[in-house]
């Protein structure tokens, strides 16, 4: 805060450069606009169809998001102010100059294109028409082409020039772009405007209608191919059929594993009764003894070959009926065979072939028609078993034919989806491209309107703009300013607190007691209230008497008046105080006061000074290039000086500035305090340093600084309670 407030009172030090250098750039830049020609702005407004799509025969149905929306203006409002597009207007304006048409030339010619010949004109407008249809732009490399440029350039209808004065935006969140032009001849404005929109209008047609092209050529070659590969692969599958003689697989595997099932059904029957047969027969021959089994084996000898013929019939039609899986016809002839067996079988039992006395001609019967159906159910075992290991071979060639088929038949159908993915997006393509969407010049520009004059704003910016480089120079200045100025300052700079500051005297520079009670002034008043805070802090460090020298750190910094000053505010207050001119090299002091006793003579005398409260006494020098020491030895000296501190409240010691480090070092060594005078506006170079640090290891005996010749601190008499500190 306080370097902020440093930088202001250097403001309002160079309050009259702040305010002159304004001023007068204000008035040179008003005589300077007042040759400015009034401007005309123009307008047009093109609909883009980006959001109202009431226009569109086909429509999208999807929802964009902001960002895109703004995306797709901006890229527009980009195009629009491409250098190809205005290298076309620039194109059109010049062939109209060249042309000479009084309703179209608003600027006065260039000396180049004053000078040209009608053949010139003639063959400049036939090559610029040329570039201007073929929509390309100048070479420069080309010395002919170079030239024309530079005549474009030279009237201000190259692109650069026009892209500078014109604005071309999106109007709020709608669906238009407006486009403006500002120029000083109101119909230019409007023809510029106009051209603009007619070339952006036309380069984006061309450019929709090209991409279209490109995505319907691609997407119908795409949708080609994939239909080509559609095709070969139903190609291959047939063939494959073909070769295999595969009609329909997934049925042929269906109808042989229902044949397996049944062929599989009906052998676990007849295994099933054969077990019943056989157990069933040895269950009746177990009832025949041996005699009777002989017996009625002799008695069938003849009708046995009848039977047995008709059980081999029997057999072969069975195998003939499972191999045709169950034909009901060979059933019906298996039925038949089978009723010629049961009459055979009844015949014989009707013949008394068993042994009269035994009663089993059921058991007989029975038992032939069981060995009957036995043998039939053990050729069917046999048959079917054959059917079904028939069945398995031709149901195992199946499992090759089916892999490859379904191989075949995933490609065609996964070729069949890329295909039909590729036919919808050329269909919806070519349907949206049959109705595309071109910008669309719904206001067209008419000749503009006087803008209001900027003149005055101008010449405001000119003053405001002048008067911040000002402000920014002092800146500059007062950053790089390395000199101390105020109390903080040399508080911060030196470690060591600040007793108080005095204001510059001006000529009153040289100071006197007789000044200080006469005059009246009011540099004298804020000078003596300064004082006397200072003269506070010095009396509350020690108790009476004390004795205080007065140095610095350079020659002509103030310590002189300071000497004095504090002698005076001392004595104010009824102290009894003693001045020693203790600078031998420039004794003011002693000037001040030639009448004074000196010193040295008090030295070589042992009489007493007379000491009177609230008077002055004063102690001068020969002047010289002499030391303290070299007047008389320390002890002398420090007796005497003793002498003088028993007789006065205050002695004020002013000695050598610190220049002469060994002069004012003698001096200090005999006293009790010591106050070092700093001039504002001095820096402190890298040789005070060490004055500095000589300063500051007297440690309590070093009271502090006292800041002479400030300018630019306001009255403050009496607000200083205590030193500024670090």
């Amino acid at each position: 805060m306080s370097e902020v407030l440093q930088f202001l009172r250097l403001l309002q030090r160079n309050k009259i450069t702040l305010i002159l250098v304004p001023l007068i750039t204000v008035i040179i830049c008003y005589f300077l606009v007042q040759k400015l020609p009034d401007t005309f702005e123009s307008r047009a407004r093109i609909a883009t169809g980006l959001i109202d799509k009431t226009d569109q025969v086909v429509t999208k149905e999807k929802d964009e998001q902001e960002s895109q929306i703004n995306r797709k203006f901006e890229s527009l409002i980009q195009m629009m102010t491409l250098k190809r597009n205005l290298d076309l207007v620039s194109y059109r304006l010049m062939i109209n100059d060249l042309k000479d048409l009084k309703d179209s030339t608003w600027r006065e010619p260039v000396d180049q294109l004053e000078s040209m010949s009608k053949a010139d004109k003639a063959k400049a407008i036939n090559f610029l028409t040329k570039k201007y249809k073929a929509r390309e732009g100048l070479d420069l490399s080309k010395a002919y082409e170079n030239s024309l440029n530079n005549i474009i350039t030279d009237m201000g209808y190259d692109a650069a020039a026009i892209r500078e004065k014109l604005v071309v935006y999106r109007a709020g969140n709608s669906d238009y772009i407006d486009i403006e032009y500002e120029a000083e001849h109101p119909d230019l404005a409007a023809y510029v405007v106009n051209a603009v929109s007619q070339e952006s209008i036309g380069f984006n047609s061309s450019r929709v209608v090209e991409n279209n092209k490109k995505t319907i050529d691609f997407l119908q070659s795409f949708m080609l191919a994939k239909q080509v590969a559609l095709n070969e692969r139903m190609n291959k599958l047939r063939d494959f059929k073909i070769k295999n003689r595969v009609m329909n697989l997934n049925e042929q595997a269906r109808s042989i594993y229902g044949q397996m099932a049944d062929y599989e059904t009906r052998r676990e029957v007849a295994q099933k009764e054969i077990i019943a047969y056989d157990a069933a027969i040895k269950n009746i021959d177990n009832k025949f003894n041996p005699a009777d089994r002989k017996y009625f084996e002799s008695a069938l000898t003849s009708i046995n070959q009848s039977i047995v013929s008709d059980k081999r019939a029997l057999r072969d039609l069975n195998e003939r009926y499972i191999a045709s899986n169950f034909n009901p016809k060979l059933k019906a002839s298996m039925d038949s065979v089978r009723n010629i067996l049961s009459a055979e079988i009844d015949a014989a039992s009707d013949k008394y072939i068993y042994n009269p006395m035994v009663t089993k001609q059921d058991l007989v019967g029975k038992k032939l028609t069981m060995e009957i159906s036995l043998e039939m159910a053990k050729n069917s075992v046999a048959s079917i078993q054959g059917e079904l290991n028939r069945l398995n071979k031709k149901f195992d060639g199946l499992v090759p034919n089916e892999a490859t088929i379904q191989e075949y038949e995933t490609s065609i159908d996964i070729a069949s989806k890329e295909y039909i993915e590729a036919l919808q997006r050329y269909n919806d393509a070519s349907l949206e491209f049959s109705f595309p969407v071109y910008l669309r010049l719904i206001e067209k520009a008419m000749p503009g309107t006087v803008q209001a004059s900027k003149k005055m704003v101008l010449i405001v910016l000119s003053g405001v703009i002048s008067f911040t480089f000002c402000v920014f120079v002092f800146f500059i200045l007062f950053y790089l300013d390395k000199s101390i100025r105020y109390p903080l300052q040399l508080a911060n700079t030196t470690d060591r607190p600040v007793l108080g500051y005095l204001n510059s005297l001006g000529k009153d520079s040289g100071l006197s007691f007789s000044g200080m009670n006469s005059s009246d002034g009011k540099a004298i008043r804020l000078y003596k209230n300064l004082v006397r805070s200072i003269r506070y802090e010095l009396d509350s460090e020690l108790s009476d008497p004390k004795i205080i020298a007065v140095t610095s750190l350079s020659n002509d910094v103030g310590k002189t008046s300071l000497v004095v000053a504090l002698a005076w505010a001392f004595s104010k207050i009824n102290k009894t105080v003693l001045i020693i001119d203790g600078n031998f090299n420039q004794p003011d002091i002693t000037k001040l006061n030639p009448e004074s006793r000196l010193f040295e003579n008090y030295l070589k005398q042992n009489d007493l000074l007379e000491a009177v409260p609230g008077q002055i006494s004063i102690l001068g020098n020969k002047g010289g290039d002499v030391s303290l020491l070299e007047l008389s030895d320390e002890k002398m000296i420090a007796q005497r000086i003793q002498v003088l501190k028993t007789q006065f409240d205050i002695v004020l010691i002013e000695t050598d500035a610190l220049t002469s480090m060994n002069k004012a070092k003698e001096w200090i060594s005999f006293t009790d305090r010591v106050v070092a005078v700093f001039s504002a506006g001095e820096t402190i170079s890298g040789e005070d340093q060490s004055k500095i640090q000589y300063l500051n290891s007297l440690e309590e005996k070093f009271s502090g600084w006292v800041l002479t010749n400030t300018e630019d601190i306001p009255e403050q008499a009496g607000k200083i309670d205590k030193p500024v500190e670090v």
